[in-house]
């Protein structure tokens, strides 16, 4: 049992925690404004990031963005998810969408699944409330901006 606890933490320190670690998720106020101020400049274009945190105390905190190499378009936008390293704190994925649908795409769910457990998109008018949450399966989530 002890061995199965041990590869437990340490599978939960490389890969980050997992999605029963926490029951509520907070951005972090600055993060949020830096996400909507790209999504702005990079209209007409999407733009994608990952969302870096860590869970504390059943919470999980977002506290960052992790830009990867990769393209973008109005149509979509592909990141190098190879390139990320292990220990780099990515507990799911942001996204712009150049419309004022903030729905994912089967794309986005698919890549939902792979890539962490919590996942936004922001859509046109790129402001606080055309901002939607997911879950790894593509289901509405809530979240707290601190």
């Amino acid at each position: 049992m002890k061995i199965n606890k041990k590869l437990d933490n340490f599978l939960q320190n490389i890969f980050g925690a997992n999605k029963d670690a926490f029951s509520e998720v907070q951005i972090d106020k600055e993060v949020m404004e830096e996400i909507l101020n790209i999504a702005r400049e990079a209209y007409p274009n999407e733009f994608v990031a990952l969302l870096q945190g860590k869970v504390r105390d059943g919470i999980l905190k977002i506290d960052g963005l992790i830009f990867l190499p990769g393209t973008t378009s109005d149509e979509g936008a592909v990141m190098q998810i190879f390139m990320l390293p292990l220990k780099s704190g990515a507990v799911g994925s942001v996204h712009s969408h150049p419309g004022y649908s903030a729905h994912p795409s089967d794309a986005d769910i698919q890549f939902f699944a792979k890539n962490g457990f919590f996942h936004l998109i922001v859509a046109e008018p790129y402001d606080l409330d055309s901002i939607k949450a997911y879950d790894a399966f593509g289901n509405l989530a809530d979240y707290q901006i601190i």
